[in-house]
């Protein structure tokens, strides 16, 4: 079947995916971007980048397996980047960057330890995610007392698209933010944006400090909140393909993007929600189309990203941090009910979010990795008593 025979669902379906995928969470990765220090060249690099990781695996994927295989960056990884405190500045960052890849690129070559990597107690997990994530949160509500306008008005176009119809909450908030800016004469690009998206190749710098504060954290969090829970989004549309070629090809996709800023390519789980269900196409053996379509569209995004970035790098702070923390809502709620979901893993789960979200550094570590450690430790010191 040629693209001209397709039905309408199915380009609508991959339209949609890419407008919530790419507008919910770009003023995140923007963000995280700024934080590690990237300049604005190089921020667009980071997003041409991604889009390029995303469209051209996914393709080649949805094609080869015949599976809608639509792929993302990593939301809860962009959180972690952007809640960094260490200054360890991005050229470090990009060694972080590839050495979470590669961790990535092992798991999909060793089988053992993707059935090891999904024993991880999911909980502890989740409950660092929350913690990285609450902060950006808590900033929402902080920028009231000085623009209660935009702060206020963005709320309310949250939840009552919220209310009816939740997928375009982001999207609807998006074209809000940009109205109130536009009105206020605050849409602006940098000087000397582009039409179109560059790469930027940097040297990456190895650090151990930063393979323990970044890229293991980054690592765990891409695999246990996104791809994992992609490929049961993929089951549960009916699609079980084989998970070490998955884990393999977007770990090598961040491995190779990486010095152009890539931080992390995997399986999407809300967008693939969208993507792989019968509403997209009627015909499970043809709704492969809709991933081949679904990473095309990325690539045309990739083509135009300069001004697409440029767009949110100019934004004032106080519009950045409300557009992140309600893009971030429903992924802190995912993460609390993940936290939550067992009951005699809840206390170390409360100790690995208290300790992650406390944002302590020791020795030059994030707290990110300290939480993980002291959910871990408390895990196993609870287990260990009551066997005992």
């Amino acid at each position: 079947m040629s693209p001209s025979r397709l039905p309408v669902s199915v380009f609508t379906a991959a339209a949609v995916g890419t407008v919530i995928g790419f507008g919910g969470t770009v003023a995140l990765v923007v963000q995280a971007g700024q934080v590690l220090g990237a300049s604005p060249a190089q921020i667009v690099s980071m997003v041409t980048a991604l889009c390029l990781g995303i469209g051209v695996p996914g393709m080649l994927l949805s094609w080869r397996l015949k599976v809608p295989i639509i792929l993302a960056w990593s939301t809860p990884g962009a959180a972690l980047l952007a809640a960094s405190t260490l200054g360890l500045g991005w050229p470090t960052a990009i060694g972080a960057f590839m050495l979470a890849g590669a961790m990535m690129v092992v798991t999909g070559l060793v089988p053992a330890l993707g059935r090891l990597a999904a024993r991880i107690p999911g909980g502890i997990a989740s409950a660092m995610l929350a913690g990285v994530l609450l902060p950006f949160c808590i900033k929402l509500f902080l920028v009231f007392p000085t623009d209660i306008a935009l702060a206020a008005g963005l709320f309310a176009v949250f939840l009552i698209m919220r209310r009816l119809a939740p997928s375009w909450a982001l999207p609807a908030v998006l074209v809000g933010a940009f109205a109130v800016l536009a009105v206020r004469g605050q849409v602006t690009l940098p000087p000397g944006t582009d039409l179109f998206g560059e790469l930027h190749p940097v040297l990456p710098v190895f650090d151990p400090v930063a393979a323990i504060s970044l890229a293991v954290p980054l690592f765990l969090v891409t695999l246990v909140s996104q791809n994992l829970p992609g490929l049961v989004v993929l089951k549960a549309s009916g699609f079980e393909p084989p998970p070490e070629p998955l884990l393999l090809s977007t770990g090598l996709a961040t491995v190779m993007l990486a010095p152009f800023g890539a931080y992390g390519i995997n399986l999407a789980a809300i967008v693939a929600a969208i993507c792989t269900g019968p509403d997209a196409h009627p015909d499970p053996s043809r709704r492969w189309w809709v991933g081949v379509i679904y990473g095309a569209l990325y690539l045309i995004v990739a083509l135009f990203a300069a001004p697409l970035a440029g767009l949110f790098i100019a934004m004032p702070p106080a519009a950045l941090a409300v557009l992140t923390g309600l893009a971030l809502i429903g992924p802190l709620t995912g993460a609390l009910t993940g936290a939550m979901a067992e009951p005699k893993d809840r206390e170390a789960a409360v100790i690995a979010f208290a300790a992650t979200a406390s944002g302590v550094a020791l020795f030059g570590i994030g707290s990110a990795f300290w939480g993980l450690l002291a959910g871990f430790v408390t895990l196993a010191a609870l287990r260990w008593r009551k066997t005992n």
